[in-house]
């Protein structure tokens, strides 16, 4: 059989009684050699997310992604023993798209088997059932993402999909997501797909009850793909053994958390939507300042801090150089970098010099305005003096399209710069709209992180001198 063969089985026919050693980590979740999707082409739910579209769904996705080899499972199919001779041994994980009470016997009859990991992807599990399947664990020693992922797990280095939402796949990269919630962890999922964000891996964990998020801030603390872990919760098990883990991980990568249930409403809808105990907000945050996790506040924040401690190294001053072709908006961002607790830079006076040597009329003070009419060269001579400048310690450039001669080719002068300059972070802001889209087509596989206004390139900013700050004193 090769890597690509898909198998259409029935577990209820299947007796192998294999049985493995307990694995004490995650790495089958995101690495197994071979899967087995079990569904039904014939239970659907009136209300829950199991379906025969579900199945369908997924088992696309792994067939046209997965790079190892794949077994369909469907406990009502008609064939139930068609490719049964092929299949020597149990697959490592199994990931079973069931109503609670089927799920739950299959899951069984999988670890029975000697599958390594479960993937439970649907919800309405009650506390009984949940139970039930924590005794799996117990007996044969499987290790258990879920229930209620609702999407399971991504690895785009070997192909493993198991969302339910089409040809899906994001880029490969280097961020990695852990989230708590199908709908968030989808909403990022989508923001990395349209902006073209490169992704290692993605985990939606749901009840978790098993693996959990330590578990997965341990792997992806030791993941050679990853580099920057971004975090949704709405509830923790276990906060000291969080904060002992975190502590080890953020020395060499950067830990992003976004935390739901804040208000005493959103806390009380939190214990409902993923059987989450969500405690005092301000208990958290106290945790994360200790662990050294960065806290962002909202969806957006998460993925542009991202972005920004996967491509610029952290800033290891609080010192920002504003190199701009506008006016008004080189002025705003000078008051967002106060704002946000940066200072602009004050640039040397042999800077300065050269500056307005090399361009009458343009004004050296930081912010530097290079006039509308700048173009790439202006921009590149500017940009070596002000990276080269020993009070700079980092830049955020804006090149606006309208209003000015700047062309969207000319912003490949700013990864020019930069490569020259590995350990002094720098952003750039397209601002606008149709501005930005027309760099970011531009500019989207260089390591400059793109955004479409100032403040959030100041936001940016801060982020990798908190980093910088937390490396530091782990």
């Amino acid at each position: 059989m090769n890597m690509n063969d898909v198998c259409s089985l029935s577990l209820r026919h299947v007796g192998f009684g294999l049985k493995v050693d307990c694995m004490d980590e995650v790495k089958t979740i995101f690495e197994p050699r071979s899967v087995i999707l079990v569904g039904s082409s014939m239970v659907q739910e009136k209300v829950g997310m199991a379906s025969p579209q579900l199945f369908r769904s997924v088992t696309h996705n792994m067939k046209r992604f997965f790079r190892g080899k794949t077994f369909v499972l469907d406990i009502d199919g008609k064939n139930p023993n068609k490719g049964l001779n092929n299949l020597h041994e149990m697959p490592e994980l199994a990931v079973i798209m069931l109503p609670p009470n089927q799920s739950i016997v299959q899951a069984e009859k999988c670890a029975k088997m000697g599958a390594k990991a479960l993937v439970m992807i649907t919800g309405g599990y009650k506390n009984a059932q949940r139970q039930q399947l924590l005794k799996l664990k117990e007996k044969y020693g499987v290790r258990i993402l879920g229930p209620n992922t609702i999407m399971g797990v991504i690895n785009v280095a070997n192909g493993l999909n198991t969302t339910f939402e089409k040809d899906i796949m994001p880029v490969k990269g280097n961020i990695a997501v852990i989230s708590q919630s199908g709908g968030v962890g989808a909403c990022l999922l989508d923001w990395a797909c349209f902006y073209r964000i490169g992704i290692s891996k993605f985990a939606f964990v749901g009840d978790k009850i098993d693996i959990d998020d330590v578990d997965l801030l341990q792997y992806f603390g030791q993941d050679k793909n990853t580099k920057v872990i971004c975090l949704y919760m709405e509830g923790v098990k276990n906060g000291r053994r969080l904060i002992e883990e975190a502590r080890k991980i953020v020395k060499n990568k950067p830990i992003l958390v976004l935390k739901g249930g804040v208000t005493h409403e959103s806390a009380q809808r939190a214990r409902s939507h993923t059987a989450s105990i969500a405690g005092s907000d301000a208990v958290f945050d106290a945790a994360f300042k200790k662990a050294g996790i960065i806290r962002v506040g909202d969806i957006e924040e998460l993925m542009n801090a991202a972005i920004v401690l996967s491509k610029q190294p952290p800033m290891r001053g609080d010192n920002v150089a504003v190199v701009s072709n506008v006016g008004g908006p080189a002025i705003l961002t000078g008051d967002a970098v106060d704002r946000i607790g940066l200072k602009l830079a004050t640039l040397s006076e042999k800077v300065k010099k050269k500056i307005e040597s090399s361009y009458p009329g343009v004004d050296a003070a930081n912010p530097v305005d290079v006039i509308a009419d700048a173009r790439a060269d202006r921009y590149e001579k500017v940009l070596e003096l002000v990276m080269d400048d020993k009070n700079v310690d980092g830049v955020l450039v804006i090149n606006m399209l309208k209003s000015t001669f700047f062309e969207p080719k000319d912003a490949m002068v700013i990864q020019k710069v930069a490569s020259k300059h590995p350990d002094k972070p720098i952003v750039d802001v397209p601002a606008g709209g149709e501005d930005f889209e027309l760099v970011h087509r531009v500019m989207r596989n260089t390591n400059i992180p793109l955004y479409n206004l100032p403040e959030k390139a100041v936001k940016a900013l801060k982020i990798l001198r908190a980093y910088a700050l937390v490396a530091d004193r782990h």
